[in-house]
């Protein structure tokens, strides 16, 4: 990525990637023929599928339908209209098909916009005649509503109080699966200047310009891009160019590379419609172009890539060193004012703002992405799926090592039913994988978290009380340690590290992958229930000896939270590891008739069913503010204690899960994981933090320590209730052998120097 800015005048090479597009004639006479020549094109390795937009001719096919068809028959070449005429096509409607199609095809939409011509045709048809100067002042009024509705990481719906498109309160999104460029097809001054003010590429036709144009045209719109502080790089320039039988190989690369090193075009788009001519030309032509044109650049020294716009630039952390990112990492790296950014931004549940993400597909970008950030001295923290609680998976200014690409799952040994699952895989994912194979793991509540989050901390999960928490699965782990080495950590390696991971794993490295044993587990009961909660302490008491008296076959949860319109309710969910009806009708009883019964809903489901969950943009805002516990009875003094609480409006939320079981069958000091004879997690959610610490304080006493997974407060004082005295003195000396310089410590940090 070019990032300096130098004074560009036209006339010069902008360094751009040199792409080869065709433009087809999207005629009816035979629909099938101009679909067969965009797989032709894609097969010949042309970069770019193009069509005219005409609406107003009846021997034409609908653009946007054909552009539709050719994206879900083709996979890697781009689309686009060239160019799509604005006046006849709402720009609101645009942008969601614009984006509904680029999340489609995967990424592969460009958005050539015109302003319009052939009036008379276009207001037989009922469009609104414009002058040139409305037309122009329309088409940017478009890219304005377009951007703007695409921008979901924004808060607010659309209003838009503009001269041709009055948005008064337009819902955002979708978002496109990429910063789709937006292209204009221009030639007069009006059209240059918007160009070089706010699109991201120019798209003439070269039998349309005259003499100097393309000079002329690039001054003026490198002048408008400068005066709206761009750089002039920042804009593609693509020209069409039309076909000819009649040229050979030599005639083409003696005309198209004076076009690329002398006029800035990277991007020709072939007009023609004849298969022997795209062949010709994608063979002979296309690689003499790019020889030649790579050769002249060496020779010039210019610089080539794609420049980061002036407005990202200014987004820039001033204590990270951007320009000094390795190379091996340019391609995986999202800073602010990328488009991406909005989504790797935040967390579920805490709006972060950091200077870089980092997103390594394999183990030794991992290793480059920490070496990078040990080196500027910032806030680390390590990600896996981002829907973590704690929020600690983002921060300010500071550096994201995102997981989510080390996704992949993998089944070792069928026999042992022992599979490798990378970190940043989501639990969705990890249970649809092992249903064909009649398996499951106990992975918390939620199909989108993080492989690698849940399994460091714990993992109180829907099979827990039968199978142990998900660290119980664990047969070994893959790190990068703070010095940048890369080791397993098993019952065979490095035990003691291996001890740390399945409870403290964050104070330890990067861990990139993990090893599990699978339980065998079919289809399962899964029940949600709605009960009467007038009578709080008394439901949540019965609700815990119900679930101690349970069968370990039966987890569940418990959801309280204020009263609403002078009504108070519960909801419990839960899992029967049965198929069989009447089991799981007797299991749900017991629990269940615990008070009046409002509604109910059980199905019978594999386990995938109940991990399989919408997956939803992570755009947290603000930070959250949770506490947790973890108990070994709901004591009538905790309920009392706790209905007290939930009635004063502090928490707004109030979850009791089900531990024990096969849980409290590991002896306690086997995993930093440690309180293990807990029957219950209890988290607490409040808008205020002071007014939800006070609450929490009536319940401390009561509670023997809390769950990594679910606390917030970054107090001291919570190492001590997250691990006993022994466990913190080990971790402690395992700290400091592993990480002395503290390099993990953006989270609940074991100090090595304490």
């Amino acid at each position: 990525m070019i990032t300096s800015d130098p004074a560009y005048d036209h006339g010069v090479d902008y360094g751009h990637p040199l792409r080869f597009g065709t433009f087809l004639t999207p005629s009816n006479d035979d629909p099938e023929a101009v679909v067969e020549l965009a797989g032709l094109s894609e097969d010949l390795g042309y970069d770019l599928v193009t069509f005219q937009d005409h609406p107003y001719q009846p021997g034409f096919l609908d653009t946007w339908t054909l552009l539709t068809w050719v994206a879900a028959r083709t996979r890697r070449v781009e689309i686009s209209g060239n160019v799509l005429n604005v006046p006849m096509r709402p720009a609101p409607v645009l942008a969601r098909a614009a984006a509904s199609l680029d999340l489609l095809s995967g990424g592969r939409v460009a958005l050539g916009l015109g302003a319009g011509g052939f009036w008379d045709a276009m207001v037989a048809m009922g469009v609104p005649r414009r002058t040139p100067g409305e037309s122009v002042d329309q088409l940017s009024e478009a890219i304005d509503v377009i951007r703007d509705l695409w921008r979901t990481d924004a808060r607010g719906p659309v209003r838009h109080p503009g001269e041709y498109y009055r948005l008064s309160g337009a819902k955002r999104g979708p978002a496109p699966a990429h910063e789709v460029p937006i292209w204009l097809g221009a030639y007069g001054p009006r059209m240059l200047r918007l160009l070089g003010a706010k699109a991201d590429g120019w798209l003439p036709s070269l039998p349309y310009l005259k003499p100097g144009a393309l000079e002329s045209g690039n001054a003026m719109i490198d002048e408008a891009a400068r005066a709206a502080g761009r750089d002039p790089r920042e804009i593609r320039r693509l020209l069409n160019i039309s076909g000819d039988p009649g040229h050979n190989a030599q005639r083409w690369v003696d005309e198209l590379v004076p076009y690329a090193v002398e006029q800035g075009i990277s991007t020709f788009v072939l007009g023609s419609d004849d298969p022997r001519e795209l062949e010709r030309f994608a063979t002979e032509v296309v690689p003499a172009v790019r020889d030649a044109v790579a050769r002249s650049r060496t020779a010039a020294g210019v610089a080539t890539g794609l420049v980061r716009p002036v407005a990202a630039l200014r987004l820039r952390r001033d204590n990270i060193d951007y320009d000094g990112l390795p190379e091996t990492l340019a391609a995986v790296a999202i800073e602010p004012g990328d488009f991406e950014y909005g989504l790797v931004r935040s967390t579920y549940m805490r709006g972060g703002s950091p200077g870089l993400v980092l997103q390594p597909a394999d183990v030794p970008q991992v290793r480059a992405a920490l070496a990078f950030a040990m080196e500027q001295e910032v806030p680390l923290a390590v990600r896996s799926g981002g829907h973590g609680i704690s929020g600690r998976s983002t921060n300010d200014g500071g550096i994201v090592i995102d997981l989510s690409r080390l996704d992949g799952i993998e089944v070792l040994s069928e026999p042992d039913r022992l599979i490798r699952v990378g970190a940043g895989a989501r639990w969705k994912q990890v249970a649809a994988t092992l249903e064909p194979y009649g398996w499951a793991l106990s992975s918390g509540d939620y199909g989108g978290v993080g492989v690698g989050g849940l399994a460091t901390a714990g993992g109180i999960g829907w099979l827990a009380r039968e199978h142990g928490l998900t660290i119980d699965r664990m047969r070994a782990a893959e790190l990068v340690l703070a010095d940048g080495s890369v080791v397993r950590a098993s019952a065979d390696e490095n035990t003691d590290l291996f001890w740390a991971v399945r409870g403290a794993g964050a104070n330890f490295g990067i861990v990139t992958a993990f090893e599990f044993q699978a339980d065998v587990v079919g289809p399962v009961g899964f029940g949600q229930f709605v009960l009467d909660a007038e009578d709080r302490a008394g439901l949540l008491e019965r609700w815990g000896a119900a679930m101690e008296a349970a069968p370990r076959d039966v987890t569940t949860n418990l959801i309280l939270g204020p009263s609403r319109q002078g009504r108070s309710f519960a909801q419990i969910y839960g899992v029967v590891d049965s198929a069989e009806p009447d089991t799981i009708i007797e299991r749900f009883t017991r629990v269940a008739g615990i008070a009046p019964l409002l509604d109910q809903q059980v199905r019978v489901v594999p386990y995938s069913g109940v991990m399989n969950v919408p997956d939803t943009p992570h755009d947290g805002q603000g930070e959250p503010v949770a506490r947790s516990g973890l108990i070994d009875r709901l004591t009538p003094e905790f309920c009392a204690a706790a209905a007290e609480l939930i009635a004063s409006g502090a928490a707004y939320f109030f979850q009791v899960r089900s531990v024990g079981g096969a849980v409290a069958d590991v002896p306690d000091d086997a995993t930093a994981y440690a309180h293990r004879a807990a029957n219950f997690s209890v988290v607490a959610f409040g808008g205020s933090k002071a007014r939800l610490d006070a609450a929490w304080a009536e319940l401390a006493g009561h509670f023997r320590g809390l769950y990594l997974s679910f606390e917030t407060d970054w107090s001291p004082e919570r190492i001590t209730e997250a691990w006993p005295p022994a466990t913190l003195a080990r971790l402690r000396e395992l700290k400091r052998r592993y990480d002395p310089g503290n390099v993990f410590r953006d989270n609940f940090n074991i100090d090595p120097r304490s």
